[in-house]
């Protein structure tokens, strides 16, 4: 059990570690509307790393292959999803966002909405956990299986949040050194390389969708 928790923290740290789009997003969101808009980003991100990790638990041969078979329309969806948030943290008003009354559940909601559809809709979430499992080496027995999915699943969850706490917190502290200004900015360039990595993961899904027919010409 514990051993099986200890893998899944392991799972869960790896999988959160990239900075890729949300890692962008979570880092914005810190530094402009404060350290929990930031967390709970995160935390949207940990529950869909933990939902990619229990299907990989349940059935590793098939999520691979399905991810394998739809990975294009995958890449095209999650890409326009992507750019989307990309847009719309491109134009979003930091000055706003910081006079917000704290603690806002409609803002937290929001932000948790923004990363659960960001990374559910990312294939590279369950390559990358698939990778991790592979490399921790999880093994479930017949006997107590229910146990140790349980115990790994909670390993996920738990290690993908500790690292969104840790990210969070520590791009807080420098949160008051940034003047207005610098936030204009930092809204902007956020927006940029979201919008630009959801393109990238969008025109993957369009080439993999039509190079077949490019290729019989």
């Amino acid at each position: 059990m514990l051993e099986s928790l200890i893998k899944g923290f392991i799972v869960g740290v790896g999988a959160s570690v990239p900075l890729g789009p949300l890692g962008v997003l979570c880092v914005q969101k810190t530094l402009s509307k404060g350290r929990n808009s930031g967390f709970i980003t995160g935390l949207g991100a940990a529950i869909s790393d933990t939902f990619f990790a229990g299907i990989a638990v349940m059935g590793l041969a098939y999520i691979q292959h399905f991810v394998n078979s739809y990975e294009s329309y995958v890449l095209l969806i999650g890409g326009l999803v992507v750019m989307l948030i990309g847009v719309k943290v491109f134009f979003t008003n930091p000055i706003k966002q910081i006079r917000m009354p704290k603690g806002s559940s409609k803002k937290h909601l929001t932000d948790f909405l923004y990363a659960l559809a960001m990374t559910i809709t990312n294939p590279g979430s369950a390559f990358l956990i698939l990778g991790m499992f592979a490399f921790v080496g999880l093994e479930i027995n017949s006997g107590s299986a229910g146990r140790i999915i349980s115990a790994t699943l909670g390993g996920v969850f738990l290690g993908a949040s500790f690292w969104w706490y840790v990210l969070s917190t520590s791009i807080s502290a420098f949160r008051n050194r940034f003047r207005l200004r610098q936030l204009f900015m930092i809204n902007r360039i956020s927006g940029i390389i979201i919008m630009a990595l959801g393109l990238i993961s969008f025109f993957d899904g369009l080439w993999q969708m039509i190079s077949p027919y490019i290729l019989l010409w």
